[in-house]
């Protein structure tokens, strides 16, 4: 779903261990890392949708998590140029406008799966420091990474404290 403007709404999630680690996963066909995200669909709400994408990216259930909270607005990146393609009678999406959720995991790490779905996303995962992901990001994401994880950190210090460290 795009929104007016050209973006793709989405949702992306972060996923804490509580000893300040969050969950990187391993793209399956770029090989790229990233936190597991994906689209909001029509009529569907930014947290109906994250449930969907937490089980169908890495295979876990709203018990397995606790919601520690999520961004105030949206963020958003623009494609760069070469990853544009305009479709013929439809709207062309340029980017990715995000609500990002940050989740603790309850239950124990086998409960990540990462064949939940018929076509995975990922192929591996790890633990990583709160702040890896920034400096790992492809380029025209880093900003987005960099200043929710901000947001996130300062909102939820209560809860995330060890994580920005």
């Amino acid at each position: 779903m795009l929104d007016a403007k050209g973006y793709r709404l989405n949702v992306g999630i972060v996923i804490a261990d509580g000893k300040g680690n969050v969950l990187w996963a391993k793209r399956k066909r770029q090989g790229g890392w990233q936190f597991p995200q994906g689209g909001i669909r029509e009529g569907e709400s930014p947290i109906d949708a994250m449930y969907r994408e937490l089980y169908e990216e890495v295979g876990l259930l709203p018990q397995d998590v606790e919601l520690w909270g999520q961004t105030r607005s949206w963020w958003r990146y623009r494609l760069p140029e070469k990853m544009v393609r305009e479709i013929p009678g439809k709207q062309t999406c340029i980017g990715q406008k995000q609500r990002w959720f940050l989740l603790y995991l309850k239950s124990p790490e086998s409960a990540i799966r990462l064949d939940a779905h018929d076509d995975p996303e990922f192929e591996s995962w790890r633990w990583v420091s709160y702040w890896f992901p920034v400096l790992q990001i492809i380029e025209f994401k880093c900003w987005v990474y960099r200043n929710m994880l901000r947001e996130l950190s300062r909102k939820h210090s209560e809860k995330v404290l060890s994580l920005s460290k």
